[in-house]
């Protein structure tokens, strides 16, 4: 008997948000257990079942979606499905740099970024504040800078046979004297005592010298209108502009900030809403890019803001914002919803990130998302490819909670829809963890000729590892289309 194969609508089919199995909601039909299935002469097995109603065979939109090799995401807000094929990996290339000192290896990968113009193959990528780690003194736990004067740099790299070579260094410097290290570079050390983690010798025995110009660098993005370097910075949260040579131009702070640092030799923009000054510690500004045309910059911060209070490190609203790069202010905002964990084994809201970013156009972004686990404990390693189209522009609302209302943070779903707010529209083009990707921190993400990917992990200098290599992967992939 010849049926008729269709895919279900909404009316038969229930979608769980987020990894949730798709399911047939029938009142009435068979099972159809026997039926075999083949994608392109290859046979597969749907996770689910079809349903045999009136003659019709449904099969769950996931689990055809997923037999045929492609990503499924289910959008709640929009009430959509969106199916993407799975890419290619077409490399995998290592870092094998000498050691800065004993126990401390050399480190990249913060973020990465490609330049239009240089070859396929070169990039350009960071390390964070240096070499850190923490230590229990008398009960309790500090943080330390075993090597208090590294410098943050970018780096020129090129990925070939395998290797990731180092073709330049360029220190971040001021156009002065830095008050820590005597001299035009800067340092890695929190800027603010009080504010920012106190930063202690090796041992956490003795507290070090705050750096106004400090850097925690993270995200880095390339603008070419005028041959510079953007850095999201976990400190302020900040932005720093950067020129092509290393010095800093100027940075992009909340409101209220420069009145708690000394720090003339940058100007401090306060173009920043006062909101992001409730960041929670090590989880800011994680993430920058610019759009090709240089008209438009954006920023993410890794987790949600303590918004009203620490309660809310376990919400899943992350704030996306966007500048007009003429003016350094702040154009629109966005919520960013983080995955759901109860659709996961034993993770925790707070421990999933946003990790960088690439601004493919003024609507168009990709947006690394993570959890903290490696290896075979990995459960969340998805690279998405995120629509702002029809996402609320919620600048200047939801920032303080008051009798009628509540912050970003604080909202539920329900909350969100009841408000009007659509968070931006995401679907995966990369699941790493189904690639077994090793490392827990991919922290550089980077799109070339719109249709190649490359990932990075940051090895965090090796602090803790007791592998002989240097732990630095660089991959590639082929997308089976473009995005532009």
């Amino acid at each position: 008997m010849n049926k008729k194969w269709t895919l279900a609508a909404t009316a038969v089919l229930a979608l769980t948000v987020g990894t949730g199995v798709v399911t047939a909601a029938v009142k009435s039909g068979n099972t159809a257990d026997q039926i075999k299935y083949s994608n392109n002469g290859q046979t597969v097995t749907p996770a689910a079942s079809a349903v045999d109603i009136d003659g019709r065979l449904y099969l769950p939109v996931r689990a055809i979606g997923e037999s045929m090799g492609k990503y499924v995401d289910w959008d709640a807000f929009r009430q959509s499905v969106s199916l993407t094929d799975k890419p290619q990996l077409t490399g995998k290339y290592f870092l094998q740099e000498a050691d800065l000192a004993e126990g401390i290896k050399m480190g990249i990968g913060s973020s990465l970024t490609h330049i239009p113009g240089d070859p396929d193959n070169v990039f350009y990528s960071t390390a964070d504040r240096g070499p850190n780690g923490q230590v229990d003194v008398n009960g309790v736990t500090v943080r330390t800078f075993p090597l208090p004067d590294y410098t943050p740099t970018v780096y020129k790299i090129q990925i070939a046979d395998g290797k990731i070579n180092i073709l330049d260094r360029i220190p971040l410097k001021v156009q002065g004297t830095d008050p820590v290290t005597g001299k035009a570079a800067i340092t890695g050390l929190p800027n603010i005592k009080g504010r920012d983690e106190a930063p202690f010798d090796t041992k956490g025995e003795k507290e070090l010298a705050y750096d106004p110009y400090g850097l925690d660098i993270e995200g880095l993005a390339y603008n070419s209108t005028d041959d510079t370097f953007w850095i999201s910075d976990e400190y302020g949260p900040s932005i720093v502009h950067v020129k092509r040579d290393g010095t800093i131009l100027e940075r992009i702070v909340p409101k209220g900030w420069a009145s708690q640092a000394s720090a003339d030799l940058v100007p401090s923009r306060e173009t920043l809403p006062a909101v992001y000054n409730k960041l929670r510690q090590n989880r800011g500004a994680e993430s920058v890019g610019i759009t090709p045309d240089g008209k438009y910059m954006f920023m993410a911060m890794q987790n949600a803001l303590r918004n009203p209070d620490k309660k809310m490190d376990n919400s899943r609203q992350v704030r996306i914002i966007k500048f007009d790069l003429t003016t350094l202010k702040p154009v629109a905002e966005y919520a960013y919803l983080l995955e759901d964990t109860t659709e996961y084994t034993n993770l925790v809201q707070g421990d999933i990130v946003v990790s960088d970013m690439v601004a493919v156009n003024d609507h168009t972004l990709l947006i690394d998302e993570r959890d903290k686990f490696p290896g075979d404990k990995a459960q969340l390693k998805r690279i998405y490819a995120v629509d702002l189209t029809g996402a609320t522009n919620i600048l200047g609302k939801y920032d303080d909670a008051t009798a009628a209302g509540k912050t970003l943070e604080q909202m539920t779903l329900t909350d969100l829809r009841t408000n009007g707010i659509s968070p931006v529209s995401k679907r995966t083009i990369l699941d790493a963890v189904e690639f077994k990707f090793p490392y827990e921190k991919i922290e550089g993400l980077s799109l070339v000729n719109g249709d190649t990917l490359a990932i990075v992990n940051d090895n965090d200098f090796g602090i803790g590892s007791t592998s002989a290599e240097n732990g630095t992967e660089l991959w590639t992939f082929k997308l089976p289309y473009t995005i532009k």
